[in-house]
């Protein structure tokens, strides 16, 4: 099955340059999860959402149709790795007691997904997945990043990128919704790790590889100038969007 992959040429600066989910978030799926036996991490790329759930699972199953991503994944004796899409996998049926999809729902055949989902998942099985998008700095920094992320990529992001923006808000899930709380990823970045991040942007790394012009770069000295310090270090917030329920 093909998908779209936009990571793998540069999956070693995705794992290195992007932010960590809070463990908050861990915690309440385990704690709503009707059992912690098993995990699926669907879409798990580089595996960060899979060791930390294997903090809280007996044993979690993490798939991804990225060969190079998976490399970059961390090993761990609680996590099986597997080369799969997350449409047809080979988990047993009603195998499961959480899915998990973190930052790659929307690049999903979500029909085909949900079948998956019922097939695997046992009966009350939390369904969540979440999604990150504009991060928050200081007002001129923002500012900076906004121009970026519309004016100089607006047209480098793939079609799929308007379900990140909203949060994931108009993709029909037919699962039971759970409420859940209000979750927040910071990180205390100087600029240059700011920098990384934004580099890892599929649309900036889109532009590089077609116009052969590196946006990120074009927008480094206006950074800094609202930065004020580079190498000063200030918090960096995403709020996270979760769309969550249970499997009947």
């Amino acid at each position: 099955m093909t998908f779209k992959d936009l990571f793998s040429d540069h999956s070693d600066l995705y794992v290195q340059a992007r932010p960590r989910y809070p463990d908050a978030l861990f915690d309440w799926i385990a704690a709503e999860a009707p059992a912690r036996s098993c995990a699926w991490d669907a879409g798990c790329g580089n595996g960060q959402a899979s060791v930390a759930l294997a903090a809280r699972f007996e044993n979690v199953i993490a798939t991804d149709p990225s060969e190079k991503q998976l490399a970059n994944a961390a090993a761990n004796p609680r996590i099986d790795y597997r080369n799969e899409a997350a449409e047809h996998t080979t988990l047993a049926d009603r195998s499961v007691d959480a899915v998990t999809v973190a930052q790659a729902l929307h690049w999903f055949d979500l029909d085909a997904f949900v079948a998956e989902v019922r097939r695997v998942a046992l009966p009350g099985a939390l369904f969540a997945a979440w999604c990150y998008a504009h991060c928050s700095v200081t007002p001129a920094v923002d500012a900076v990043i906004a121009h970026l992320y519309d004016d100089l990529l607006g047209a480098y992001w793939s079609p799929e990128r308007k379900f990140v923006d909203e949060g994931y808000a108009s993709l029909a899930l037919p699962f039971a919704p759970v409420k859940t709380p209000a979750f927040e990823m910071r990180v205390d970045w100087d600029l240059r790790q700011l920098l990384a991040y934004l580099t890892s942007w599929s649309a900036a790394q889109k532009h590089l590889k077609i116009t052969g012009e590196d946006a990120v770069a074009s927008v480094a000295e206006e950074l800094a100038v609202a930065w004020h310090q580079p190498e000063h270090v200030r918090p960096v917030r995403w709020t996270l969007a979760v769309r969550a329920g249970r499997v009947g």
